[in-house]
């Protein structure tokens, strides 16, 4: 079997290749190929997971060729950023200089890096028509809910899910808290991805939500559940983090302004720091500084999330042991390997993934891509009935769906129009005026990374 990584120049691949090299004999895994357009950073993720090389017996083969990295790849998974972080800067740079947030995937942010991401994407995926027609496309990339609509609508690939490491944590820190495996923990989870609320937690036929929502009421709240417990008793649902750009939107922007500078801008400082440092390393052929150099930065990275806008610090003291280490073990390679496991046929699982709707939300349409639990076997996800939601959620969501619609008509028709109401149509910017602004600024900053419109 093959494994083709697409962005592999990114920081996370290190942990993706750990996850891999601890599964490698149940993936049955013969090549992993990683390839990114960045030569430098490719090498330098190279040289990070080198100590790794005398544990693995795949082969790893590293490349800048996207048609070499895709030749009969059993499953692609995507997680490149097009313009770098400097783009990033710029998507969320722009709606605060308007009062609006900036966030890289949500709002006006979400919608520049959708329409810098979906040309490249679907060039991708042409390439795997000829190269891997057969293979799952993984999508990692963000904002991955509205990628995927467009990997199923317009390159109309099949065999494609969206991934977020979201909701599976909140099933791991439930199981932990359960003292349960993670397995036998349902989560009854839907929306949109980084738009979604858990509605029951479910063992043994039992719903423990009602316990979690008393428990974190008599902690006084967690960092990382930042909403007002008062909110939280009327939903008695637990909300996507993401949702606080939502319910506290002002706040949020308020938040970002106040620290000075947005978390694009913090990633991007700290980033260039490291690249640098590791390459200084590198050159002197210490792995070893190298690894620990990059350690110190993905505990500073997640002590820091969402820090911003909301004004607290990530503190996992805040957090009953057990969810601080259900905490340490979550994230995107999990998932993936998760998800790839159960499709060769290893084991059957229920996980909460960005696929087509097919009646699971009656209130959504049927090819829309949403967020929901699916049971995943050999070769086929099935998607779990999710049954009458709340008029609040629902509106909401269809709201954002028409968003992501015209976002993406916004693109393969070239249509300045389309791009111009998908801004005016989002929750979080409502302003005919301020979305012309905003594109205008877009294309103006982004140069030949944002598509032409007429």
């Amino acid at each position: 079997m093959k494994i083709a990584i697409i962005g592999a120049g990114g920081l996370r691949t290190p942990l993706i290749i750990q996850s891999i090299a601890i599964r490698q004999n149940q993936l049955h895994l013969d090549e992993l190929a990683l390839m990114d357009i960045q030569e430098n950073n490719l090498e330098i993720i190279q040289a990070l997971v080198s100590p790794f090389n005398n544990q693995i017996s795949f082969q790893m083969t590293w490349t800048t060729d996207a048609r070499q990295a895709l030749q009969n790849a059993d499953f692609v998974i995507t997680t490149f950023r097009v313009g770098g972080m400097e783009s990033r800067v710029i998507d969320e740079r722009v709606p605060l200089n308007l009062g609006l947030l900036g966030q890289e995937t949500t709002g006006a942010g979400g919608f520049a890096m959708a329409m810098r991401t979906i040309p490249v994407l679907l060039q991708y995926i042409q390439t795997m028509k000829d190269g891997c027609p057969n293979a799952w496309l993984i999508n990692f990339a963000n904002p991955s809910g509205l990628l995927t609509e467009a990997i199923y609508q317009v390159a109309g690939w099949q065999r494609a899910v969206g991934i977020c490491d979201a909701p599976s944590t909140i099933q791991r820190i439930a199981s932990a808290i359960l003292q349960v495996p993670n397995e036998t923990v349902f989560l009854d989870y839907f929306g949109l991805n980084h738009l979604g609320w858990v509605k029951s937690i479910v063992h043994n036929g039992i719903d423990y939500l009602p316990q979690f929502l008393e428990m974190i009421s008599r902690a006084g709240g967690i960092s990382e559940l930042p909403f007002d417990i008062d909110l939280l008793d009327w939903l008695r649902m637990i909300p996507n983090e993401y949702l606080y750009y939502y319910y506290y939107s002002r706040q949020a922007v308020n938040n970002i302004l106040a620290q000075g500078e947005t978390r694009g801008e913090w990633l991007t400082r700290v980033n260039q720091q490291l690249f640098a440092e590791l390459h200084q390393l590198k050159q002197k052929n210490d792995i070893s500084t190298m690894v620990n150099r990059y350690q110190e930065y993905i505990n500073l990275r997640g002590q820091t999330y969402l820090s911003k806008e909301t004004a607290k610090e990530h503190s996992l003291t805040q957090l009953e042991p057990q969810m601080a280490d259900a905490l340490s073990h979550s994230g995107y390679a999990g998932v993936a390997l998760d998800l790839i496991e159960s499709l060769i046929g290893n084991t059957s699982r229920v996980m909460t993934l960005n696929i087509p709707n097919q009646s699971a939300i009656p209130k959504m349409n049927e090819k829309d891509v949403v967020e929901i639990p699916a049971l995943v076997q050999k070769n086929q996800i099935i998607p779990l009935a999710v049954g009458d939601i709340p008029t609040h959620c629902s509106s909401l969501m269809q709201r954002v769906k028409e968003y992501e619609r015209l976002t993406i008509a916004a693109v393969v028709e070239g249509s300045r129009k389309k791009a111009v109401l998908a801004l005016t149509m989002h929750p979080l910017i409502n302003d005919y005026a301020l979305a012309n602004i905003i594109l205008e600024q877009y294309q103006q900053k982004h140069g030949d990374y944002f598509p032409h419109l007429q």
